[in-house]
Formats: C-alpha cells, sequence, structure tokens
C-alpha cells in the first residue's frame, strides 16, 4: 500500500504532513507517496503505482483555482487543492495575509504554523484573484456571501464552476448557498457544494477525511473531483444539494446546544441524548423540503453532526460552552471577533431555523431551544430543562417525527 503525498512514515504514520512537511513541486511531481514497506519516495512517473499520468499533471500545473476567502478553512482548502497540482490564488482583503503567503509561504493569520504549497498565492484585488481562473472554491461565511458574490458578479466568468464551502442559512431569506449563488449574481451559475466533517487543521496535516460532493449535475461534479480528491481526502457524489445543504446548516445549531450542555458540566451521555434528537430534528427538516432521508445518514448529515458537537476545534461548540457557563452571546461574538476566531454560523442560523420549521409546521424542540438562547428569550438552564422534559416516544428513531 501507499501513503499519501503527505506522509513520511507510511499510510497511517506519526507524521502525516505536519507543518514541516516538504511540499513537492507542482510541475515536477504533483504528489509524493512512501512506499509502507521501504518508505522511498517514488515520483508520478513511477509504473509501480496507480496515479495521474505527466500530460494529467501539466493539465492541473496550467489550471487555476480561485479561492474566495483566506481564513481557516480558505487556506487549508486552497492548501487540499494545491498539493493537488494546481495553481490557487487566495482572495483576501488583508494586505498582510496576501504578502505573507506570497513571500513567506504562511498565512500570519489563521494556520499560521504550516508552510503553504509554493503554487499557492494570495491578492487582494478581485480582478487580478480571478484572471485566468477555472474554479471558484467559495468559502465565505453564508451571512456575508449574497453581498460579496454580487460585488463581484462581473469578474466572475458565467462559465466557471463554483464550489461552495459555505454552511448556513441566512437569517432574513432563509436560503442556502443553492439559492443566494444565483440571486447574488443575477444569472444561473454551474455549481457544486462541498460538505463533510472536516477540521482545517486536520486537512492541512493530511489526516484521512471524507466528504459528500454535491452537484444537480453530475457531469460537474466529475470535473471538480480532481480539485480535493487524493488518497487522504475521500470524496462521495450525490445529487441532493438540498440535503447536503440541510445537514451543513442545521449541524452548527446543533453544536451550540452540545457545547451548552458541557459548559454546564454535564457529560457524554447527555450530549449522545441530545445528538440523537438533533439527528431526529435534522432529519424531519430534511424530509420536509424534499431531501433524501439517506443523505442526512451520510458524511454531509450525521458525520458532520459528531464532529460539530464533539470536536474539540468546533467553532459553534465552543461558543456552546462559553453559553453554558453564563457567559452572554453579545461578550462571546465579540471575543471571536477581536480574535479572528472565525464565523459560528450556528448562531445566525438558529432563527432563521425556526422560520423554516414554522413555515412547514414542524415540532422541533431543540431548534427552537437553541434560538430561544441566542435571541435571549430563555437562559440555557431553561432551555436544557425544556428538553430533558419534553414527552417521549417509546423511543428515538431517526426517521421519528415529535
Amino acid at each position: 500500500s501507499f501513503a499519501s503525498n503527505t506522509s513520511t512514515t507510511g499510510a497511517f504514520g506519526n507524521n502525516p504532513g505536519g507543518a514541516e512537511a516538504k511540499q513537492p513541486s507542482p510541475r515536477t511531481c504533483t504528489r509524493i507517496w512512501v512506499c509502507d514497506r521501504c518508505t522511498s519516495c517514488v515520483c508520478a512517473q513511477s509504473s509501480r503505482i496507480n496515479m495521474a499520468d505527466e500530460r494529467d499533471i501539466l493539465m492541473r500545473s496550467s489550471q487555476k483555482v480561485t479561492v474566495f476567502g483566506s481564513g481557516t478553512f480558505g487556506t487549508a482548502l486552497g492548501t487540499v487543492v494545491a498539493r493537488n497540482g494546481y495553481a490557487v490564488c487566495l482572495l483576501t482583503r488583508r494586505e498582510q495575509v496576501a504578502k505573507g503567503i506570497n513571500e513567506n509561504h504562511r498565512n500570519p493569520a489563521h494556520l499560521s504554523d504550516f508552510e503553504l504549497p509554493p503554487n499557492l498565492t494570495a491578492h487582494t484585488c478581485t480582478s487580478e484573484a480571478l484572471a485566468g481562473a477555472s474554479f471558484i472554491v467559495h468559502c465565505i461565511p453564508v451571512q456575508e456571501s449574497f453581498d460579496f458574490l454580487r460585488d463581484r458578479a462581473a469578474d466572475i466568468h458565467p462559465d466557471v464552476p463554483i464550489v461552495c464551502t459555505s454552511k448556513g442559512m441566512h437569517a432574513e431569506s432563509l436560503e442556502t448557498m443553492q439559492d443566494i449563488v444565483p440571486r447574488a449574481l443575477g444569472r444561473a451559475q454551474p455549481c457544486a457544494f462541498l460538505s463533510g466533517p472536516t477540521f482545517a487543521s486536520e486537512l492541512v496535516r493530511g489526516f484521512p477525511s471524507g466528504a459528500a460532493l454535491a452537484c444537480a449535475s453530475p457531469s460537474l461534479g466529475l470535473r471538480v473531483e480532481p480539485l480535493f480528491k487524493s488518497a487522504r481526502f475521500r470524496l462521495y457524489h450525490t445529487t441532493d444539494v438540498t440535503g447536503v445543504e440541510v445537514g451543513g446548516a442545521l449541524k452548527n445549531v446543533f453544536a451550540l446546544m452540545a457545547g451548552a450542555v458541557e459548559g454546564m458540566g454535564f457529560g457524554h451521555n447527555t450530549a449522545a441524548m441530545l445528538v440523537t434528537l438533533a439527528c431526529r430534528e435534522m432529519n424531519q427538516v430534511a424530509k420536509a423540503l424534499g431531501a433524501d432521508p439517506a443523505t442526512l445518514s451520510g458524511l454531509a448529515g450525521m458525520g458532520d453532526l459528531m464532529l460539530t458537537c464533539m470536536g474539540g476545534q468546533s467553532r459553534n461548540r465552543a461558543v456552546g460552552v462559553r453559553l453554558g457557563k453564563g457567559e452572554p452571546i453579545t461578550a462571546i461574538l465579540n471575543d471571536r471577533k477581536k480574535g479572528l476566531a472565525g464565523v459560528a454560523e450556528g448562531v445566525a442560523t438558529a432563527p432563521a431555523a425556526v422560520k423554516l420549521v414554522d413555515k412547514h409546521q414542524l415540532r422541533t424542540p431543540m431548534i427552537r431551544a437553541v434560538a430561544a438562547v441566542i435571541e435571549g428569550h430563555m437562559d440555557v438552564k431553561s432551555a436544557v430543562e425544556m428538553l430533558l422534559s419534553y414527552p417521549t416516544n417509546s423511543d428515538l428513531v431517526v426517521g421519528d417525527t415529535l
């Protein structure tokens, strides 16, 4: 067996692509593989391994991928794409970030411990960042996406596919990215949607990960796949865009409650019970919107839900922990903004989700409880007590209705 381009000790060795991992040249060998048995590096031309031929390598290096956003996830996905041999340009609004990436191969604001690939650059000018782009990867928070895309619509070619990674629901329009993109651009645009349990730092480290790639057009999905797919990053195709977006949006809401019970001092029993309830509510909403329930049992649903509710790097869980300790939401969000800690999408999505479930007459007590806490109508302790006192059925089945 062979490890990925970021390993130096085998497929699951001790150093899968840390900050010190050497990046291969994108024009000579886009993937360095290491044999588990002899630990000797072999390049793309070797007949011993099944990988892209030289023509494919040259094709990738000649294609430009523009990433919207230089935050943690934009930097991580840009790194993933660059390691696959593409020329990557991050569009950032901060001059110091562009300078740090271009001169030192490091993002000084996010994931600064990691050296970035030499074929990953950054620019503050939209037209320069998009010039000659074959693909766009959108990593801007949902609440900011409409204005961001509308202001740059003239620079985005109508035929360039956009891969959306933003997870959430617009607070006012209740739209997800599949609706926001065409409305912001004023036209139809080829789009794919990447979602799953993917912490940014683990992607950069090359830890084995997986995500769902949703696209209404299977052929477009196959065009987009090579940007991300590798031995360490598996992609699972689906045409259920709605299911993938619902899972990505609601898991952030539920993570706030999972963090809150931790902040209150409760243990894993409590968290596991609430996550199971969350699965059921997420499934209800997805079914009401016409999604395939099976999608919510996959990486974009249950997989992302588990990571966001239980994982130590989860932004939404971190906000929930502080809520559970009694801190006001305004103070928490101000602290995170000052520290560039990233957006917790669940805060804006929770009230929007309540409007959505009201529209479809769904009984979703956890979504309502989280929104009540965010909007100041209920304290965390009362919200948890309400959930614990809610009438039970004979057992919790993911497809049930409450």
